[in-house]
C-alpha cells in the first residue's frame, strides 16, 4: 500500500515549493489584488442549510443549481447545501459518508464500481453495475460530469460545497439525471494569498491529511494547489490471510490555474489525480436461510460436506476467511478547461473535459473461505470527454439559459473468473440417493452423478471476458425564467438529446486441461455439460441509438419577500442501454438477443413545495411533496448461478416514488445553530410481474401449468419460473429517515489565542429497508441511528482544535445484505463502521 508517511511529504513538498512561488510573486505585485469572480469564491464564507457552516446570521446561501449564482432560496426546487467547514467538521469526506446530513440520499457500495448512489430511492438499478446503463443521479465536479459512479467514492478534495439538488434536473444536467444530481463545487484559485492545512488521526490507524494554498503568480494569473491522503486499517478481520479488509488508502491532487486576461474573461485550467489502494472490498457470514433447494443442496449440507464453517456466526464478530486475494485499486482523474467571457448582461460559458477511470479488482464471489469461485475480476479502463457551451442571460422581466452538450465514452473491460478445487461438490448435483444422511454430499458409491465427486471436472475452470463500449450522446437545452411581476415567475425548460451506444461482449471458456469448451458441437460428455452449466461461452454486439424530447415547467410565487411557493412538472428520461455483461441463453445456449437492449426509461414527475425565512431570517423551513413515476424502470437481474450470468438488465412494468421532505435550520443567534431534516418516502414497484424471485422461492423444480407452487423455504419444493412483486417496495429505501444536529460556542481564551469553544452533534435514524433487487424475507436491514459528537476551540483566524467520536453508541448495522450465488440460502454482509475516534488540527493563513 501507499505509505502515509511518503505521501504527507510528497503534500508538503510541494505545498512547500508553491508557497515560495506564490510568495515571490505577490511580494513583487504592485497592484491592489483582484477578486475572483467564481462562484465558490462567492459561497465559502456563507453559511449552509445542513450543519453550521459560517456564522452571519441571515446570509443567502448562494448555489449554481440553475447555472447562475443566486440565494437557494430563490430557486424553485428542493435543494440540500452542505458546506466545506460541515464536511470536514463531520468527517462526511466523501458522498457516502454525505447521506447522513442529507436524508434523501442513499449511498450502497461492495466496492467502488459496484456503487449505487440514489436519491429519493431512484437512479442506478441495485445490484451490480452494468456499464451499458446510464446512472439516474448526476454527480458535477465544477460542471464537468462524472459519467461513472465510482467517483462517489473518493474523498472530497478541498471541496467549498455540496448541492443535492432533488428530482429531474434533466432540462440542464442532462439524461442521466433523473433522480437527481450532486453538484460538487471547489474553491477557487484567489489572487488574495491564502492557504490551509489540515491533520487527524485516530483510532484504526486512522490518518488523514489535507492541504492547500493559493495566491497569485501574476497580476492576472492565480493558482491553487490542494492535496488530501486518507489511510485506516480495516474493520473486518480475515482469519485466512490474517490481515484486516476494509481498509482505507486514498490519495488526492488538484491544481488549477485562473487567467484574467481582462475584467470580462476567466479561463481556469484544472487538473486532479485521485488513487485507492485499499485491503478491499470483502464481506461477512450473516446467516441462512431456507430455499427451494433440496435440503442436501442447502448451505448448511454443503458447507457440512466439506467440513466448513464460517469463522463466527455472529457478523459483528467483523470476521471473515474469504480465500481469494482482495484487490480494489482505483484511480481518476482529468483536465478541463473553462473559459467565462461576459457578454453584456450575460455569461458565455465554454467548459471542455477530459476523465480517465482505471479500474483493477480482485473480488471473492462465493463469499466463503472455500475455494469455489477461485477468480472474480474484472479490470476496466474509460476514457470519457466532454464538451459544453452554454449562455446565461439576466434582466429585470426575464433569466434565460440555452446550451449545448457532446459526450463521448470508451470502456474496454479484460474479466477472469475461475472455478476452484471445491467448486464441483458445490455446484454438481451428485443426484438423488436414498436416505442421504444430514451434512452429507451425497458423494459415494450409490450417488447417480460421481462428477459431483470429482474435483477436477470444475477445478481450473475459467472464463475469460472481453468487452467494450461506445457511448456518444449529444444535446440541446435551453431554460427561461419569465418574471410576468415581481412575485410571479414562469419557468418552462426543454432538452433534445441523442444517444447512441455500441457494445461488444465475447467470453471464451477453458476448461482445467487449457482445452477451448465451443458451442455446436453435435454432442457433449456429461463432464462438457457440467462445466458449460457454470461458465458458457458467448459472443454478442448489442447497439442502441435513440432521440429523446425532455421538458419541464415550473411556475413560482412570492407571496412574502421571504415566502416563496413553487409547483413543477417534469417529463424526462433515462437513455435505453444495452446489456454489457451478457445476456441470458436458450435450451441450446444461444443467446437470446432480444434481451441485449434495455427502452429507456420514461418519467413524469409532479413536485410542489414552499421556502420560508422567518424570525429575521434566523430561521427557515423548506417542505416539498413530490410524486414520481417511470415507466419502463431499468431494473437489475440475478439468476443466481455462480459464473453463467451474474446479472442483466430488463424493463421492469413501472415504479412510483411519492413522499413529503422538509429541512428546518435555526440560527438564534453566533452561539447557538441547529437544524433537523427528515423525509418520508414510499418508493415502490407499481407493476413489476416478472421480476427474479427471492431466494426462498428459488431453488426449486420451476412451476409448470399442472402444478402449485410451493410454500416459501420449502427445501426440494416447487418454484415459479419468475414472481410479482408489484406493490413491493424499491431496494435501499427507507420510508422514514432524519438528520439532526446542534452547535453551541462560547468565548473562551486558550493559550493566549482570543477564540471560542464549542460542541457539536450530528445524529441520523433511518427506519428498515430492504436489501434485495426482489424483497427478501431474509435481507431486510434494521433501521439505526447514529450519533456524533465534536468538541473543539476554533479562533478567527482560522485555527481549529478539536475531539471527535462517530457512531458515539458503538451502533451495530448493516450498510448492505447480499445473496449468495447458487440459491444456497447464504446471506453475506457489509457491517457498517464501529466506533470511531480521534482528534483533528487545522489551521487557515
Amino acid at each position: 500500500m501507499t505509505s502515509f508517511v511518503r505521501r504527507t511529504l510528497l503534500a508538503t513538498t510541494v505545498l512547500a515549493s508553491a508557497t515560495i512561488g506564490f510568495s515571490a510573486a505577490h511580494a513583487e505585485d504592485t497592484a491592489p489584488a483582484a477578486a475572483t469572480t467564481t462562484a465558490a469564491a462567492d459561497e465559502q464564507d456563507n453559511p449552509t442549510s445542513v450543519g453550521t457552516g459560517a456564522r452571519d446570521r441571515g446570509a443567502d446561501i448562494v448555489v449554481t443549481a440553475r447555472r447562475r449564482q443566486e440565494s437557494s432560496q430563490e430557486v424553485p426546487l428542493a435543494i440540500s447545501v452542505v458546506g466545506g467547514e460541515h464536511i470536514d467538521s463531520t468527517g462526511s469526506f466523501n458522498v457516502g459518508r454525505l447521506q447522513q446530513l442529507t436524508p434523501t440520499l442513499q449511498y450502497y457500495s461492495s466496492n467502488p464500481r459496484n456503487t449505487a448512489v440514489n436519491i429519493r430511492g431512484l437512479g442506478v438499478p441495485f445490484g451490480l453495475t452494468n456499464d451499458g446503463i446510464e446512472q439516474g443521479v448526476g454527480i458535477y465536479v465544477d460542471d464537468v460530469y462524472n459519467s461513472r459512479v465510482a467517483s462517489a467514492t473518493f474523498d472530497f478534495l478541498d471541496v467549498a460545497q455540496v448541492e443535492v439538488l432533488r428530482g429531474p434536473q434533466g432540462t440542464l444536467y442532462g439524461k442521466n439525471t433523473t433522480a437527481g444530481a450532486i453538484n460538487i463545487t471547489t474553491n477557487q484559485p484567489t489572487f488574495d494569498f491564502e492557504g490551509k492545512a489540515e491533520v487527524s488521526i485516530g483510532n484504526y490507524n486512522f490518518k488523514q491529511a489535507k492541504a492547500a494554498i493559493s495566491g497569485p503568480l501574476t497580476d492576472n494569473l492565480a493558482a491553487r494547489i490542494a492535496v488530501s491522503s486518507t489511510s485506516r486499517k480495516g474493520t473486518i478481520y480475515n482469519v485466512t490471510t490474517g490481515e484486516h479488509i476494509q481498509s482505507q488508502d486514498n490519495l488526492g491532487l488538484r491544481g488549477q490555474l485562473l487567467w484574467k486576461p481582462t475584467d470580462t474573461i476567466d479561463v481556469t485550467l484544472a487538473g486532479d489525480f485521485s488513487n485507492q489502494d485499499a485491503n478491499c472490498c470483502g464481506s461477512v457470514y450473516v446467516r441462512t436461510g431456507a430455499t427451494q433447494r433440496a435440503i442436501n443442496r442447502q448451505f448448511a449440507a454443503l458447507a457440512a460436506a466439506q467440513g466448513y464453517a464460517p469463522p463466527s456466526l455472529n457478523a459483528f464478530d467483523r470476521l471473515t476467511d474469504l480465500d481469494t486475494d482482495l484487490r480494489a485499486k482505483n484511480k481518476i482523474g482529468g483536465a478541463s478547461l473553462r473559459v467565462k467571457w461576459e457578454l453584456g448582461e450575460g455569461t458565455l460559458t465554454s467548459i471542455t473535459a477530459w476523465r480517465f477511470w482505471d479500474w483493477d479488482p480482485s473480488n471473492d464471489r462465493d463469499f466463503t473461505g472455500l475455494p469455489i469461485v477461485a477468480l472474480s475480476q474484472n479490470p476496466s479502463q474509460q476514457d470519457q470527454y466532454t464538451q459544453e457551451l452554454r449562455y446565461n442571460y439576466s434582466s429585470d422581466k426575464i433569466d434565460f439559459v440555452v446550451g449545448a452538450f457532446g459526450f463521448y465514452q470508451r470502456i474496454d473491460t479484460q474479466g477472469t473468473e475461475a472455478q476452484g478445487a471445491a467448486a464441483s461438490r458445490w455446484s454438481i448435483n451428485p443426484g438423488s440417493v436414498a436416505a442421504v444422511p444430514p451434512g452429507s454430499s451425497g458423494c459415494g458409491p450409490s450417488a447417480s452423478n460421481q462428477l459431483a465427486c470429482d474435483p477436477t471436472v470444475l477445478d481450473g475452470l475459467v472464463a475469460y471476458n472481453t468487452q467494450y463500449l461506445k457511448n456518444t450522446s449529444a444535446a440541446l437545452y435551453g431554460q427561461l425564467s419569465w418574471h410576468i411581476t415581481p412575485e410571479l415567475t414562469l419557468q418552462p425548460g426543454v432538452r433534445l438529446n441523442y444517444d447512441k451506444k455500441e457494445g461488444y461482449y465475447q467470453r471464451r471458456v477453458f476448461d482445467g486441461q487449457g482445452n477451448e469448451l465451443l458451442l455446436g458441437l453435435p454432442s457433449y460428455t456429461a463432464r462438457q455439460s457440467a462445466q458449460l452449466a457454470i461458465y458458457t461461452p458467448q459472443e454478442i454486439s448489442p447497439t442502441f441509438s435513440d432521440w429523446n424530447f425532455s421538458y419541464d415547467f415550473t411556475a413560482s410565487y412570492k407571496v412574502a419577500p421571504d415566502v416563496l411557493l413553487y409547483a413543477t412538472y417534469a417529463k424526462s428520461f433515462k437513455s435505453g442501454g444495452i446489456n454489457q455483461n451478457g445476456v441470458p441463453v436458450d435450451g441450446s445456449n444461444n443467446p437470446i438477443l432480444a434481451t441485449a437492449t434495455v427502452k429507456p426509461e420514461s418519467v413524469h414527475h409532479y413536485e410542489a413545495g414552499i421556502k420560508t425565512q422567518f424570525w429575521d431570517r434566523k430561521a427557515t423551513l423548506n417542505v416539498s411533496i413530490f410524486r414520481t413515476d417511470i415507466a419502463n424502470y431499468q431494473a437489475n437481474v440475478n439468476n443466481g448461478q455462480y459464473g453463467v450470468l451474474r446479472g442483466y438488465l430488463a424493463n421492469a412494468g413501472a415504479v412510483r416514488s411519492q413522499g413529503v421532505e422538509a429541512d428546518f435550520s435555526v440560527r438564534p443567534s453566533e452561539r447557538f445553530n441547529a437544524y433537523v431534516n427528515g423525509a418520508y418516502t414510499d418508493a415502490t414497484y407499481r407493476k413489476f410481474t416478472d421480476a427474479p424471485c427471492p431466494p426462498e422461492l428459488s431453488g426449486g423444480t420451476t412451476v409448470t401449468s399442472t402444478t402449485t407452487v410451493s410454500p416459501a423455504g420449502t427445501p426440494g419444493g416447487i418454484s415459479p419460473e419468475n414472481c410479482d412483486i408489484s406493490g413491493q417496495r424499491l431496494p435501499g429505501v427507507s420510508k422514514f429517515s432524519f438528520s439532526f444536529g446542534a452547535e453551541v460556542n462560547a468565548p473562551a481564551k486558550l493559550l493566549g489565542k482570543e477564540g471560542e469553544v464549542y460542541f457539536g452533534y450530528d445524529g441520523s435514524v433511518r427506519s428498515n429497508f430492504s436489501s434485495n433487487p426482489s424483497p427478501s424475507a431474509y435481507t431486510w436491514i434494521d433501521g439505526y441511528s447514529l450519533h456524533n459528537f465534536r468538541a473543539g476551540f476554533r479562533t478567527e483566524s482560522g485555527f481549529d482544535v478539536y475531539g471527535w467520536v462517530r457512531n458515539a453508541f458503538d451502533q451495530n448495522y448493516f450498510e448492505q445484505l447480499m445473496v449468495g450465488p447458487g440459491n444456497t440460502g447464504l446471506i453475506a454482509g457489509l457491517p457498517g463502521d464501529p466506533r470511531t475516534w480521534g482528534f483533528t488540527i487545522k489551521s487557515a493563513f
